[in-house]
């Protein structure tokens, strides 16, 4: 039996997550708690969030985030990705910085423009 603590809304319910009970979930107060307790256990996923270096720009770092979810265990490997990443100003806003991080078919984009 797995405990946590559920991220999908500010309530944060106390989870339980019974591995030898086909991953059932109790301790939620809404079905999205649930999946997220499966999830959690099977597939752990996650948005990163980051900065790349950008030339011309008011500041030295642009803030970059995925598009969609990565696996845990690919963000560090992720996050070295984006140390050799250098942009030119200008930047957009929801700009593809780089695509298809680590064959996951989630890119980084910019989360500010400059």
């Amino acid at each position: 039996m797995k405990e946590l603590i559920c991220i999908v809304c500010p309530k944060g319910c106390h989870l339980r997550v019974d591995e030898e009970k086909d991953y059932q979930v109790t301790g939620h107060s809404c079905p999205r708690g649930a999946e997220y307790g499966r999830q959690e256990l099977l597939n752990p996923t996650r948005v990163l969030t980051s900065t790349v270096r950008v030339e011309g720009g008011l500041h030295a770092r642009l803030p970059v985030k995925t598009d969609g979810v990565i696996p845990k265990e690919k963000m560090m490997e992720a996050v070295r990705l984006l140390d050799s990443v250098r942009v030119q100003a200008p930047v957009k806003t929801g700009q593809v910085i780089l695509p298809d991080v680590l064959g996951t078919g989630v890119s980084f984009v910019a989360t500010r423009g400059m």
